[in-house]
């Protein structure tokens, strides 16, 4: 018998794409399936949208209210309140392709290394949606694993923690995985390495897949099996803008807790940047010229 998969859709004024979210996820190949939006306190039409296809399926549709706190408070709401054993994140830009669910659950159920399954993704752009902005992101993350050497498979590549030796691991692409809603894992995997933080705005997916990484694998599904939406209006976007970034904190978190892990190289980058020692010594050898 299969295992319950949740498909897990934090909301926020997502009306303009929410519908087409909302109908790849019915799609799904896969048995038995739940879709549970957590949203937080939109004004627009998403849950009034949302709410039309609880008479459109057998699959059990909930939605709870949440009171906004942040987007990884929303983020771990919806997962509190899955029922399944696996989570699978939808964002509500995005598009999954009928098979997703079931390739990645097969692939999950078949490793039991891998905590998380990921997978490449098709770029979904609307022509009225381009900018420099948008063409300078997909000409430097259309392939987030493209520069790294990864063990591969006929179907997909395995990242393990050899990922923090890496001589790309401070270049850019700065996501090395993917966005959430190319990733599934068990539940269970958040009381092994808890939920995503709250104090981060931006780079919390990478902070939680690295943290993964310290025990078990991240396999990439090399087939695109989810569509991702690039538009001006998206919280990368949004934040990038206003100048929100937590590249500093989270080279910080990696220079606290990954150091055995690090190349030498890494380590002397993160050193330079947060160990106080180092930068007594940097200043010394900009004075005195003896190093």
């Amino acid at each position: 018998m299969n295992s319950l998969v949740s498909i897990c859709i934090p909301t926020y004024n997502g009306s303009r794409y929410i519908e087409e979210a909302m109908i790849s996820a019915l799609a799904q190949t896969y048995r038995p399936l739940e879709i549970v939006i957590s949203d937080d306190a939109s004004s627009d039409n998403t849950i009034h949208i949302v709410e039309t296809y609880k008479l459109k399926t057998d699959i059990p549709i909930y939605i709870y209210k949440h009171t906004p706190s942040g987007i990884a408070a929303n983020w771990n709401h919806c997962m509190e309140k899955s029922n399944g054993e696996f989570i699978k994140f939808l964002f509500q830009d995005d598009e999954l392709v009928p098979e997703c669910v079931q390739k990645m659950v097969d692939l999950i159920n078949s490793k039991t290394a891998v905590g998380l399954v990921a997978c490449k993704r098709d770029i979904l752009i609307e022509p009225n949606n381009q900018s420099d902005a948008i063409s300078k992101w997909i000409e430097e993350c259309s392939d987030l694993q493209i520069n790294l050497e990864l063990k591969k498979t006929k179907d997909y590549l395995v990242i393990d923690k050899s990922l923090f030796k890496s001589p790309f691991l401070f270049k850019s692409p700065f996501n090395k995985i993917g966005e959430p809603s190319t990733y599934m894992f068990r539940k269970e995997v958040i009381d092994q390495i808890g939920a995503f933080r709250t104090d981060m705005n931006q780079a919390l997916d990478i902070e939680f897949c690295f943290r993964l990484l310290k025990t078990q694998y991240i396999a990439i599904i090399i087939e695109p099996l989810i569509k991702f939406r690039l538009h001006n209006n998206q919280a990368t976007h949004n934040n990038n803008r206003n100048g929100y970034s937590d590249k500093t904190l989270h080279y910080q978190l990696v220079y606290q807790n990954y150091g055995s892990l690090l190349s030498f190289r890494n380590w002397l980058y993160l050193n330079k940047r947060f160990n106080p020692f180092f930068k007594v010594l940097i200043r010394l050898k900009n004075k005195f010229k003896f190093i």
